[in-house]
């Protein structure tokens, strides 16, 4: 096992991962941080690519576990260059993976392979990584089928995104696509194989209360940027626009908030239909 205690190629490469979203896309690949996040990658099949072990201490039982059950290429990293790799200024964690991210291939989100309804969301173009880490724990709470993040937007596999979502990005398929004409072309071919998908976009002035519209059919969520809310496009596209009613003096819920009310309430009716 090769031992890395100076910033080398080896480390600029790592730390790339974490700090150059560019990189990341380049390389197909990302660090993971945390003992939830790592588990997730490895129960949900992600490919771990290369593991760092923390050179100057003992592991523990679980990194034992994680390493005993994916053998590929390690590295013994200095304690040091661990910590500043780890996100935690004050600890060095003892493991971290490298994994390889999937393509970004809206085929990997199946929307009509058993008698539960489709749940997912479409994010246009967030900003916030901890937004879209929300969202993906969110639908992994509530059994969602897929998360789409469309045009210029946060990246999913930031690491901000990652501690969001406590890990549940390695449990819903997430896409990424350049423009929401990518997902309404995904959305014809689903209505013509037969999920017949309703779009339900999130504002304010919807013209439907959330819970006076069923949502108990195969459902796509569509909530907008933080700032602007849906584009024009996508409102043109949506079946419907619901709101959520508002008691105090705020006027709206930011995107991830917004969004897992809207995931609730379409469990509460389907639990409710039985």
């Amino acid at each position: 096992m090769q031992r890395v205690t100076t910033r080398n190629a080896a480390f600029q490469q790592w730390e790339a991962l974490l700090t150059n979203r560019t990189k990341r896309h380049r390389a197909g690949e990302m660090v993971v941080q945390g003992v939830r996040p790592i588990t997730l990658a490895v129960e949900s099949g992600w490919t771990v690519r290369t593991w760092l072990v923390d050179a100057d201490r003992s592991l523990s039982s679980w990194a034992h576990a994680m390493l005993d059950r994916v053998r590929t290429q390690r590295f013994a990293v200095s304690s040091e260059l661990m910590r500043e790799l780890g996100g935690k200024e004050d600890d060095a964690p003892e493991l971290l993976a490298i994994v390889a991210t999937p393509p970004d291939d809206l085929g990997r989100i199946a929307t009509g392979d058993d008698d539960a309804a489709f749940l997912g969301v479409v994010l246009d173009r967030p900003t916030s990584p901890g937004n879209v880490g929300t969202v993906a724990r969110s639908l992994d709470a509530f059994g969602g089928g897929g998360l789409i993040v469309a045009g210029h937007a946060a990246d999913p596999y930031d690491p901000r995104a990652v501690r969001a979502s406590t890990g549940s990005i390695f449990s819903v398929p997430t896409v990424r696509v350049p423009a929401g004409r990518d997902v309404l072309d995904w959305v014809s071919a689903q209505r013509a194989a037969g999920t017949a998908l309703t779009l339900v976009g999130t504002d304010e002035h919807g013209d439907v209360e959330l819970a006076e519209h069923d949502l108990t059919g195969p459902t796509l969520v569509l909530t907008g940027n933080e700032t602007t809310g849906l584009s024009a496009g996508w409102r043109e596209a949506c079946d419907v626009m619901v709101s959520i009613p508002m008691l105090g003096s705020a006027s709206s819920l930011n995107a991830a908030s917004a969004t897992t009310v809207v995931l609730y309430e379409a469990v509460r009716q389907r639990r409710a239909r039985g």
